[in-house]
């Protein structure tokens, strides 16, 4: 992975912790919007997370792939994760 490690890693740990926070409100019966606030604020930083290592590969090993002449198998993979965002 050529992303910013420590910059994902801090997200997912900043999600983890949230979803730790969020399994407790569930267990003491919290309110249900804010419960869900709180999960959409853990796929917010998610989204972050995912940015950045689609950022990285796209900026990196797409990159490189095309200088190379090996295009083909990286657009299949974008092509394949676009699917994936729009189901």
């Amino acid at each position: 992975m050529k992303a910013d490690k420590e910059k994902v890693n801090r997200l997912l740990k900043t999600a983890a912790g949230q979803i730790e926070g969020i399994s407790k409100m569930v267990d003491n019966n919290r309110y249900c919007i804010d419960i869900s606030n709180q999960i959409l604020a853990v796929q917010s930083i998610l989204k972050k997370a995912n940015h950045e290592i689609l950022k990285a590969h796209l900026e990196m090993c797409v990159k490189e792939a095309f200088e190379e002449g090996n295009e083909k198998e990286k657009i299949e993979e974008i092509i394949s994760l676009i699917d994936k965002y729009t189901k």
